[in-house]
């Protein structure tokens, strides 16, 4: 089995490289990343990079947004781009079965985003911290690769929000639609209504214990968590933290939430898969 997986996600990966997807989403990742950490306090009247814990906060943010949206896009049509292709029936005349085909599928896209991912904002965050010698010291380089290796998976967990789309439509057009309707609904309006509800019910006790644990039911939140927890207000977070910071996250709560999340809509997708029909 992990023959034809690995099989199956080199192919991705190579597809994805001669597409140029992977030069195109570094470039996308390190324009932006660098833009947003030298811009970024222009508001203020202040050009150039700021302090590290708010560069940091920036590129968090940077990446809740751009990451998922990106991880959808690339993978949407993993299994119904075959079906409307009319590859899928060739592909499984092989000695390959669903779960590997999915899962090649997954781990070639998810390791794609990863490269893009450590490529793009590695190459922006040695650029911050030549520009900030004060900066360079051993818990700044921990901070970098905890982004990375959380912001890898929380691309991998949007892939696989992804491959769970495209094995429950039977068009690709509506697979790029429902990818952008889950990116909507998590990036922008989950927290929007989470807000609301403590504004309208004014934020009684109860609420406000259960709040912090509702974070955990996005990826994205998770992502935040994980990388703003220990900025603070520095950050420039303020309101993100004072809504959770009644609460302490232990780490490998978090980490664990969002491995969960980078494997359950890919079990889901292997699931629905195997059941259905050619």
């Amino acid at each position: 089995m992990a023959n034809n997986t690995l099989i199956v996600a080199g192919k991705e990966f190579r597809d994805d490289m001669r597409n140029h997807w992977t030069l195109a989403i570094t470039a996308i990742f390190a324009v932006l990343a660098l833009a947003i950490a030298y811009f970024g306090a222009v508001t203020a009247g202040h050009v150039g990079f700021t302090s590290f814990d708010a560069t940091m906060a920036s590129l968090t943010t940077l990446a809740a947004f751009v990451i998922p949206l990106i991880a959808l896009l690339i993978a949407h049509d993993a299994i119904v781009g075959e079906r409307d292709s009319g590859t899928l029936p060739l592909l499984l005349s092989y000695p390959l079965s669903r779960l590997e085909l999915a899962a090649g599928k997954f781990l070639g896209h998810s390791g794609v985003l990863a490269v893009a991912i450590l490529a793009g904002f590695g190459t922006a965050a040695v650029a911050i911290l030549a520009a900030n010698p004060e900066t360079r010291s051993l818990a700044s380089l921990g901070s970098i690769v905890t982004f990375i290796a959380s912001a890898s998976l929380l691309g991998a967990s949007f892939v696989g929000l992804a491959c769970l789309i495209s094995v429950l439509v039977r068009e690709k057009a509506r697979a790029a639609g429902f990818a952008l309707l889950s990116w909507l609904m998590l990036v922008i309006l989950f927290d929007l209504l989470l807000l609301a509800v403590l504004v309208i019910s004014g934020g009684n006790a109860v609420e406000q214990a259960v709040y912090p644990y509702l974070l955990l039911l996005n990826p994205i939140d998770v992502f935040r968590l994980i990388n703003l927890v220990g900025l603070g207000n520095n950050g420039g977070n303020g309101i993100f933290m004072a809504m959770t910071a009644a609460h302490a996250y232990h780490p490998w709560v978090l980490y664990g939430a969002l491995a969960a999340w980078a494997g359950m809509p890919f079990a889901g997708a292997v699931l629905v898969f195997r059941r259905q029909e050619m």
